[in-house]
Formats: structure tokens, sequence, C-alpha cells
């Protein structure tokens, strides 16, 4: 029939778009200046550049004492002089007292897997270990003057505070002898945000120029890393009047990409479900980095700010920040509202139906706190969509009925003018204006489904919030596929079978309501229609199966709904539902 035509052509057509739109414009990159074309003064007076900054290298070793850091397992120690521990409701980690680097951060709330032996989260490795992956502040100098700056050698002293925590911050110093005194205070607030002041006092009878910069390093690439076009993970940045600036880690293996003359802003590195961020002060103006080194096997983001008038016999001050945690939605938010953090919330990769995809995810959040379950939450957000839809899906479902009464006719006008296709256009459009049928109809509960499939989607894919959260039965976490597969029986074969043979119970559900839904109209005349349409329930539900467990089980109770709907409006309209017949001619013909 033609809605069924219309409903492939519908759903293919829409997603390929998407899927296009999304590869080709919402992950375009930045752009494409090269490093000799930044340049930056100050003052009439210094020229500095990002090249000045500490690129990323491997860690240097030491003769000191092995020490294990606070939650760190015992086969991951590493060489170190002394640590001062953080510990808050949500972090728990150290920074490392050479080169006052903040190396050591670990999620309290959250753990690698399900079991709850697995390890704790790290967002922030040891600068000694097999992969750092750290955050680091210091200075640049500005001045003819040769200046003696802190490094990553550097061993600060304690001169405040005991452990880091939320109301008791702690105070490092560090003398380079020469009359300069460095100062880093770092101050955590209850979730994920690192303030860190600085301060430097000039001792001496000569005038400095100074440049502060702020930088995160990372080794390796994340343990979970898909490089999957729908989810961008890498670099990241909103950059003043820049804008969103996104770059992925083999883009920046190959070029550095460089920013000039920007004013407030920020940027970092996300993963799928974590992100580390420097804030730059709001009143200074910046050039900022993504770069890489060692064939793009190292990675980092830093800024370098405008500089600094260190006058003898005085001081400056200066204040930036590090977000390093879980990219938690509420959090993410509160940090935009309070410090006014620019789009902060980009953190989470809304995608293209960011002003659908966004909202849907605070639905389900309210639906959440109703239930207590985000599969019920799913279910409850399905109706909700069918309620809002509802007359347009109605209109279509009549229309469908109405075109359903007038197969009779449609197979008379096929017949009796099978040997001229162009009479028999013209006489079915004429049938349709008589009884006012609109053939295209069919294809709006689809073209409405495909967008909020699409943001759904990408919210049980990119939100945090939807990690490890469990279902009923079998599925423990409704952002992952469901574990069970037809090919082993599920699980009474102890044999794992390979990925895309990984055809769980809920896909079986979806492919069947699927069917069944196809069913309750006759299938089309033309034999390859025909074909395509007895084997697509199939074909989708292998589909489906890769797909998380959370948007097959919205789509299998999208597709019961919608069948109940289409029956509920035959009924009334008075054509016959031969859904029972509809299938046995199915059989039958695949027999055939």
């Amino acid at each position: 029939m033609n809605e069924q035509r219309n409903f492939l052509l519908a759903i293919t057509l829409s997603i390929i778009v998407l899927l296009f739109w999304q590869y080709f414009v919402g992950n375009k990159q930045i752009d494409d200046r090269t490093p000799e074309e930044i340049s930056f003064e100050n003052n009439n007076e210094v020229r500095q550049d990002l090249s000045n900054i500490p690129l990323p290298s491997d860690p240097v070793k030491n003769n000191d004492t092995t020490i294990q850091a606070p939650g760190v397992s015992s086969n991951n120690t590493y060489l170190e002089t002394r640590r001062i521990k953080i510990n808050t409701e949500n972090l728990s980690g150290s920074i490392s007292l050479t080169g006052a680097k903040l190396d050591d951060i670990q999620l309290k709330k959250y753990r690698e897997s399900l079991s709850e032996d697995s390890d704790l989260v790290h967002v922030f490795r040891p600068y000694s270990s097999q992969e750092p992956y750290y955050a680091h502040q210091g200075w640049v100098s500005g001045s003819d003057i040769k200046i003696k700056l802190p490094d990553d050698k550097s061993v600060w002293e304690i001169i405040e505070g005991e452990e880091l925590s939320v109301n008791q911050p702690i105070k490092l110093q560090w003398d380079n002898s020469e009359g300069l005194v460095f100062t880093k205070k770092y101050i955590v607030d209850e979730n994920y945000l690192f303030t860190v002041e600085q301060s430097v006092k000039n001792n001496t009878d000569n005038d400095l120029t100074i440049y502060p910069y702020s930088l995160i390093s990372r080794k390796g690439l994340p343990d979970d890393y898909q490089n999957f076009f729908v989810l961008h993970e890498g670099y990241i940045g909103v950059l003043g009047d820049e804008g969103e600036k996104k770059a992925d880690y083999s883009d920046i293996a190959e070029e550095t990409e460089s920013f000039e003359n920007i004013s407030g802003g920020w940027l970092g590195f996300t993963d799928k479900n974590w992100a580390t961020v420097i804030i730059p002060p709001e009143t200074i103006t910046y050039q900022g980095r993504f770069t890489s080194q060692g064939n793009g096997t190292i990675y980092q983001v830093d800024y370098l700010g405008e500089a600094q008038k260190l006058n003898a016999n005085t001081s400056i001050d200066i204040e930036s920040k590090i977000f390093a945690g879980a990219k938690e939605v509420k959090i993410l938010d509160s940090y935009e509202e309070v410090y006014s953090f620019e789009k902060f919330d980009l953190l989470v990769d809304w995608g293209w139906f960011y002003f659908l995809t966004k909202p849907l995810f605070y639905v389900l959040q309210w639906l959440y706190g109703l239930l207590g379950n985000y599969g019920l939450s799913i279910l409850g957000v399905t109706i909700l969509i069918k309620i809002v839809f509802f007359p347009l899906a109605n209109k279509a479902y009549v229309s469908m009925s109405a075109m359903k009464k007038l197969s009779p006719e449609m197979l008379k006008i096929r017949d009796t003018y099978k040997d001229d296709r162009a009479k028999q256009q013209q006489a079915i459009i004429a049938l349709y204006k008589r009884d006012k049928v609109n053939p295209l109809s069919g294809c709006i509960p689809i073209l409405i489904q495909v967008p909020v499939f699409f943001a759904l989607y990408k919210v049980l894919l990119c939100t945090m919030e939807m990690r490890h959260q469990p279902f009923f039965g079998w599925v423990q976490d409704l952002s992952a596929k469901d574990p069970t597969t037809l090919f082993n029986l599920f699980g009474l074969i102890p044999w794992t079978p390979p990925s895309f043979l990984i055809i769980g119970i809920w896909p079986i559900i979806m492919g069947f309501t699927m069917f069944i839904q196809m069913r309750l109209n006759p299938a089309p005349p033309d034999p390859i229609q025909q074909k395509i349409f007895a084997w697509m329930p199939v074909f989708l539900t292998f589909l489906f199966a890769q797909f998380s467990a959370g948007l097959v089980i919205y789509w299998a109770w999208n597709n019961t709904l919608s069948s109940l709907q289409q029956y509920i409006i035959m009924k009334r309209m008075g054509v016959e539902v031969e859904l029972w017949s509809n299938i046995a001619n199915t059989f039958k013909k695949k027999k055939s």
C-alpha cells in the first residue's frame, strides 16, 4: 500500500538526512588558521606568544621515594615527593607538590563498571603515571630581564591548610631565591569546580612583565573512546566571539589550532561522560590553543593571558578556575548561571536537535522524580509525546483508514488500466480527490517520531544521568545495549557471540511490535515492496540491537501505542481489521 511505501521512504530519508547533517554540519571543526598567523601584543612594549607555554611531554623521573597516592591502587604507584590530599563528598585525590599540579582526581559517586568492586572513575591521573592527565598553572616571562620561574620540577611548600576540602582551602608557596615569591591557593566547591588564586610578590627593585598561563595535558585517549561521529569526544571550547569550537584528537595530531584576542569563555577536553576544563579570568584577554605532541599521543589545551605589569616591591594576583568531573546537566547549568560560564552545558553533546533534546531530558528527569526509574520515565515520556501529537497522528490514521476502505476500488482501477500506468495514476488521483484522501498523510507519524527518536538517542547516549541506570529484569544499564542474545539462547549456552549477533530480548520485542503494526494493513501489490516490508522488521531488529536498551524500549512501546491507536480508529470508521489474515498471508508468501 502507498502508506507502507511512504513509511519506508520517510524513515529512510529522514535518517540519511540527519546522519549527513550531523557528520558534515553538526560536527563542524574549528577554523584552519596556523600558529604562524597568530600574534599578540600588550602595552606596545612586549611581544609574547603561546610557544613559551610548556608543551605536553612525558613526565619527569627522579630518585624520590615511591609512595602511593590516596585512592590509587598498589599496582599504580608513582614517583613523587609529597602530596596534599583532596577529600570532598564527590571527589578524592591529591595535588602534587612537585610542580603544584592538579593531577589526581577520582569521582566517588561513579565506578568504571556496574560491579561494586570496580575502580572509581579517574578524571585526572598522576603526572608520573603511564598515562598522565593533569591541570597546571604558571607564568611566562615577558621581560628583558631573565626571571627564574617555577616549572614542573619546582617543589612547593604548604603554608596554609592540611587537606583540600569544601571550606578548607590550601595555600602553596615557591621562592625563586632571587626576590620573587609565588603562591597558589586552591579552593574546591561541593561538586567539581576548583578555584586557583595565584599571586606573585616582587621584592626586587626591577619592574617586570609576566604572563599567566593555564593548561590541561593528557597522554593517550579515554578508555571508552568510540570515535563515533554522532558523539563528539575531544577538544572543546566556547571562546568569546569565536563561539563554540570543537576538534577531534586526530585533527590536532596533524595541526595545532590557535585563537587570539579572546575574552571570556573556556576550553578543555570532553569525554562521553566526563570533562576537564580551564576557565580564564573574565577580566583578561588571552590566546587559546589546541595542540599535541608525540605523534598524536599527548594532547593539550592551554591559554596565555595578557601581560601583567609587576612593579618593584609590589605584588599581583590572578584567579582562574578548573572543572574536573562528571557532566551532570544540573551542575553544568548551575555553573553557567552562577559563574556566567558561557554555554557551559555544551559540554554535553546535545546535537543538532538541541532545542528538542535538552527539554526532552528535563521531562525525563521530571518523570524520574515521580516514578523513580528511568525506564518507566521513557515509557511515560512516550505517552506524553503521543498526547502532544495526537491531533496530527489521529488525522493521519484517519486518512490511512480511509485509504484502506478504497483498496477494492484501487485494485479495480489497476486491473482496468494494467497496461496504461498514466491512466492508472490519473484514476487513482481522481479517486483520492473524490473522497478527500491525502496519500502522504501516512508519513506524518513517522516524521514526528524521527526527530524525537534522535533526541532520545542523544539523551541516552550523551547524558551522564542515564549511565548505569537500571530498568527491570535483565536490563541493568539503559544507556547500554540489551546484554542478552538469541544466539546463545539467552545465556543457556555458554558462548559469547560476536557483537553483531547479540540480538537481545528487547530488540526482538521491538521487531515483533513493528511486524504487528505493519500487518494492520495488507501487503502492497508490488512483489518487490512485499519482500522489503516482509523483511524490514527483521532488518530493524538487528539494527536496533546495537542501540541502547532504553531506545529500543521506547521504540517498542511507541509501536505498541501506535498500533493500538490505529486499530481503534479503523474500528470506528468501519474498516475491517484483517490483522490475522494479513499475518497468515505473509507466511504463506514466504513459504511459496
